[in-house]
């Protein structure tokens, strides 16, 4: 029975659970020093003066360093500029504050001592004077004449602009029996991660070696932007990852305290640790953040002809990497799975005096699916219909594809009606709906219905297309893979072991998935944007086919048989015509290291290592049915059933794979009831 497809548990829980993990903060070293950032209280303020002596002076610290003190050592923290924008004036994000901060939380000075309590002792003797400014807060003022620019070399707090068209779209909006129009709000929202962001730098100088250990979903990611900002060759850079407790997108990313734990590293050559507590996480990156204005041309049957989005996305004070590609995705990925032959969208991204966003579980898709699926329901109630007969009116249909949206993006194939239906019937729609429909003007609970679909591109967009693997099977037989993705809670040790086991004929538990160490590999791409599995196991899977090549080769020359008749399985390698002509796994891996063994032609040793690119980000779609009860005197709500059923394709490990969609789901009911990052007009969370 093959490995793939089975739901095994998880290897790493018997570590994590049992407190055998190794995160972050468990990481100690020899002369280990620990920093603590001082914030801004202020949203918006100039630094009339610093004064850091008193804290330097204090028992216990070994440094206090400002923006002065990093002028010459590293520079602003880096930003994409290829997200085929009209326009983009993006205002990178210093590592330290210099002359003014520009959000609360924003990082001024740090504090480097031989004990965390002693650091933040010290961070509460720094003398700091701030002139407040004027706070610009809403995103929709943002662009006004009368609105103070947070910037002035930018001259205006319009930094990005971007359109997308396709189809006929005055002549939609022009046979349309209706045009449903609805201004929607996206609220920004902390990702929180159980774990927090962390960093420890440390550096030998006697051969220029900096190690940085990180909280990260993308180590090979990081080599290169430190290496750019800290002014360094990345040859001279190691990126480690130990286990993450999370990240959702924020922790995809450079930030300013990983710069500067680095810079203090090489400047103090002592290992140097910074852990973020809870409060900072929450004031440091957000998510979404966007306001959208839909305009919905449809004939009476509830056919979509054309759709008009305005979209103005708040991204803070400051660009980080993921900053200006979030509102681009959300307006290409604003179709869903329906067909829409006209389309018109403007992304219009502005500076407030907030945290910078970015990335956040699903990055784009949530906000786009929200407010589609929104303007669906709408449409239904206007024109007295269901909104799961609007939906399959809508729906893209197999022989369409690979479907061209008019935003640009194509979708390689699917089955939406399919698994829609599917959802549908386990969900027992028709009668929810219709005990829904069926109450009374009472006080007691009410039911509701809700139904959305959704198509999710997987392995993002390029560059992260490419993934890197390396196999190096032992002469125990024990096989060691080496990937690119760096996972946090996927699952990705027990899934990329069973395809290895399925590859080899061995059995998962001899298989040792290691990530996170950009010395094992030359690239890879982190995980993010559902790129996990599909881009990990394909570079994998190409490594393999050479191995089992290699392998082939060296079992026909021991077994003397064809190849065609080599059979790898349960642990041992035989001739399927004569069974009785066998090895154990080990003694063939044991083989391809003795020169004696090898045949003519075939390197000693098993260590493969290759990459393999996605041609294309694959789509996938899923829908979801929730039913809910909601007490009209209170607001309180009860959700009483939920269906999701996804196209997924070839499911690894269905265990694994229904996790992911149960922690997804209450991720998405934390946004919709209970989350949301608000400022008050001053600029206060």
């Amino acid at each position: 029975m093959p490995y793939v497809g089975q739901s095994l548990k998880r290897f790493e829980d018997h570590r994590l659970l049992t407190g055998q993990g190794q995160f972050l903060d468990d990481l100690t070293f020899p002369g280990l020093l620990h920093a603590v950032v001082l914030r801004s209280p202020h949203a918006h303020a100039v630094l009339t003066s610093l004064e850091v002596t008193a804290a330097r002076q204090a028992p216990g610290v070994v440094a206090v360093v400002t923006a002065a003190d990093l002028e010459h050592v590293a520079a602003h923290i880096p930003t994409r500029r290829n997200i085929d924008a009209d326009a983009l004036r993006p205002p990178e994000h210093p590592v330290l504050a210099r002359d003014k901060v520009c959000y609360v939380g924003q990082p001024v000075a740090i504090v480097v001592a031989q004990d965390p309590y002693v650091a933040r002792d010290a961070v509460e003797v720094i003398a700091v004077h701030y002139a407040p400014l004027p706070a610009v807060i809403d995103p929709l003022t943002a662009m006004h004449p009368d609105t103070p620019v947070v910037h002035a070399d930018l001259g205006t707090n319009g930094v990005l602009h971007v359109t997308s068209s396709g189809g006929d779209l005055e002549a939609a909006f022009a046979q349309a029996d209706l045009v449903v129009r609805q201004h929607y709000q996206v609220q920004r929202l902390a990702p929180a991660p159980m774990e927090t962001r962390g960093v420890v730098a440390d550096y030998h100088p006697h051969d220029d070696r900096l190690t940085v250990w990180d909280s990260t979903q993308n180590p090979h990611g990081m080599k290169p932007r430190l290496a750019q900002v800290l002014g360094r060759p990345a040859s001279s850079i190691r990126v480690v990852t130990p286990d993450v407790g999370g990240g959702f997108g924020q922790k995809g990313y450079l930030f300013p305290e990983e710069v500067a734990i680095a810079a203090l590293a090489i400047r103090l050559g002592r290992p140097v640790k910074w852990v973020e507590e809870r409060w900072e996480n929450q004031l440091a990156f957000h998510g979404r953040g966007h306001t959208v204005d839909v305009e919905a041309a449809v004939h009476h049957d509830g056919t979509l002809l054309g759709l008009r989005v305005h979209i103005v996305a708040d991204l803070g004070a400051y660009f980080l990497l993921s900053t200006p590609t979030v509102p681009v995705s959300t307006s290409h990925r604003l179709t869903g799975p329906y067909t829409t032959p006209a389309m018109r969208i403007a992304v219009q991204g502005v500076v407030t005096n907030k945290p910078p966003t970015g990335a956040y579980r699903g990055a784009g898709g949530p906000e786009a699916a929200f407010c589609m699926e929104r303007t669906l329901d709408l449409i239904a109630r206007d024109l007295h219909l269901d909104p799961a007969a609007v939906r399959r009116k809508n729906l893209i249909p197999p022989d369409a594809f690979p479907y061209r949206t008019p935003t640009g993006i194509t979708y390689d194939s699917g089955r939406y009606a399919q698994a829609f239906e599917r959802a549908l019937a386990l969900s027992d729609y028709a009668t929810w709906r219709a005990r829904a429909r069926q109450q009374g003007p009472t006080h007691a609970p009410r039911i509701g219905v809700g139904v959305a679909t959704v198509v999710k591109g997987t392995g993002a967009r390029t560059p992260n297309l490419e993934e890197h693997a390396r196999v190096r099977i032992e002469p125990t037989g024990h096989v060691r893979v080496y990937t690119g993705i760096s996972p946090h809670g996927q699952g990705s040790e027990t899934t990329l072991a069973q395809i290895v086991a399925d590859a080899l004929g061995v059995t998962p538990a001899e298989v040792q998935v290691l990530h996170g160490d950009t010395d094992d590999l030359p690239a890879g791409g982190g995980t993010s944007g559902s790129r996990g599995l599909i881009a990990g196991s394909s570079a994998i899977h190409g490594v393999l086919q050479e191995a089992r090549q290699t392998l082939l080769v060296l079992a026909t020359h021991l077994l003397d048989c064809r190849p065609e008749e080599v059979v790898f399985q349960d642990g041992r390698v035989y001739a399927h015509s004569h069974p009785e002509r066998h090895l154990p796994f080990a003694r063939l891996a044991a083989a391809a290291y003795d020169e004696a063994q090898v045949p003519p032609g075939v390197a000693l040793g098993l260590d493969f290592r290759g990459s393999h690119t996605l041609p294309a980000s694959p789509y996938a779609f899923g829908a979801h049915v929730a039913v809910v009860e909601v007490a009209p005197e209170t607001g309180a709500i009860r959700l009483l059933h939920y269906v999701a059923v996804h196209d997924a394709g070839r499911i690894v490990n269905p265990l694994l794979a229904a996790g992911q969609v149960h922690g997804s789901i209450v991720q998405g009911i934390g946004q919709a009831l209970l989350e949301g990052m608000v400022y008050s007009p001053e600029g206060q969370p």
